[in-house]
C-alpha cells in the first residue's frame, strides 16, 4: 500500500522527490519538528505540542501567516491520517522549515512544513524487558536558547544513536558542556532515589519534551515528590530506579545503565498514573 505524505498544502506518494538542493533545512538544519501521536483522530497533548512549535518558530525567526495555525495544523494531521488510513493509532512527525537560500539570503521567512505517519501499535503496559542505557561522550549540547528547541540540527543525538547501536543498547545518555546529564537520543531522563524523583532542568540544556513536561506536572499533583536539578552520571548510577519519557512511547523503564542495573517497582506507578491521566487529555 502507498504511503502518503504533505507538503505545503499538497499531498504527494512517498516516492516523490520535492526538496531542492538549495533548501536551507538540508544545506543549515534551519527548521525544527514535532513528534505527536495521533490516537482516534485526537492528537494527545495537543495543546502542548502546538505551544512548543509555534514558540520554537518565534524563536527562529520565522514570519507565520495569519492562517497557519495550531487548528490549520491539525486539519492537516487529520487528512493525511485519513490518506494513509491511519485511523487508529498513529505517529507523526510535522517538520517545519525556512524553504531556499544560502545562509545570508533566504528566499523568505515563511514556515514550509512536511507531514509524514506511520501506523504504529498502542500498548499501554510498561516496557517489562527494559531499556539498556549508556552514555555517549564525545558530543556535547551547550546551554543556550536553542538547546529546549526540536531542531532540525540533531547532529549530536543521530551520533549517540550510531553509538548506542555500536555498542549494542537501546539508547545513550547526551551529556551537557558541562559533563552533566543532558537527555537521550529520543527522551527525556526521570532518575528515583529515595522515594524522590529528579530530572534535568531546562537550563542544563535537555529537549523541552511534551511529555516531560506532562509528567511534572502530573507529579506534582500527586502524592510523588519531583525536583528538577542537575544529574550527573553517577546519580544515575546510584538511582533506585530510572525511566525515560517522549511522546510517543510514554514511560520506558530502564533496565541497566552500564553495568548498573534498577528495579521499576516506583517506575510501574508512575506509568499508571501517568496514562490514567492521559485518558483525561
Amino acid at each position: 500500500m502507498s504511503i502518503f505524505f504533505t507538503y505545503n498544502d499538497r499531498i504527494y506518494n512517498e516516492g516523490d522527490n520535492i526538496i531542492p538542493p538549495g533548501n536551507r533545512s538540508l544545506r543549515y538544519g534551519d527548521g525544527l519538528f514535532e513528534t505527536v501521536k495521533v490516537n482516534k483522530g485526537k492528537i494527545q497533548l495537543s495543546a502542548y505540542h502546538f505551544e512548543r512549535l509555534f514558540t520554537g518558530m518565534n524563536t527562529l525567526q520565522f514570519q507565520i501567516p495569519k492562517h497557519f495555525t495550531p487548528e490549520y495544523l491539525r486539519d492537516k494531521i487529520a487528512e493525511l491520517c485519513k490518506k494513509n488510513k491511519h485511523h487508529a493509532t498513529a505517529r507523526v512527525r510535522l517538520v517545519i522549515f525556512r524553504g531556499n537560500g544560502g545562509l545570508y539570503d533566504p528566499e523568505s521567512h515563511i514556515p514550509h512544513y512536511i507531514i509524514q505517519t506511520w501506523h504504529i501499535e498502542e500498548s499501554e503496559e510498561l516496557n517489562s524487558n527494559g531499556i539498556m542505557l549508556d552514555v555517549y561522550r564525545d558530543a556535547k549540547k551547550s546551554c543556550d536558547k536553542l538547546s529546549n528547541l526540536k531542531s532540525n540540527n540533531f547532529l549530536p543525538y543521530v551520533m549517540a544513536a550510531l553509538y548506542a547501536k555500536q555498542i549494542k543498547v537501546n539508547d545513550c545518555v547526551l551529556l551537557n558542556n558541562y559533563d552533566r546529564v543532558c537527555d537521550s537520543t529520543i527522551a527525556n531522563i526521570f532518575i528515583i532515589k529515595d522515594d524522590i524523583v529528579y530530572t534535568p532542568p531546562l537550563s542544563e540544556g535537555c529537549i523541552a519534551g511534551v511529555m516531560r513536561r506532562f509528567v511534572i506536572e502530573q507529579l506534582q499533583r500527586s502524592a510523588f515528590k519531583i525536583i528538577e536539578q542537575q544529574v550527573s552520571v553517577e546519580d544515575i548510577e546510584n538511582a533506585g530506579e530510572v525511566f525515560l519519557t517522549n511522546s510517543i512511547q510514554c514511560i520506558r523503564w530502564v533496565k541497566q545503565f552500564g553495568n548498573t542495573k534498577f528495579g521499576n517497582k516506583r517506575v510501574k506507578e508512575v506509568n499508571s498514573l501517568i496514562r490514567a491521566a492521559l485518558k483525561k487529555d
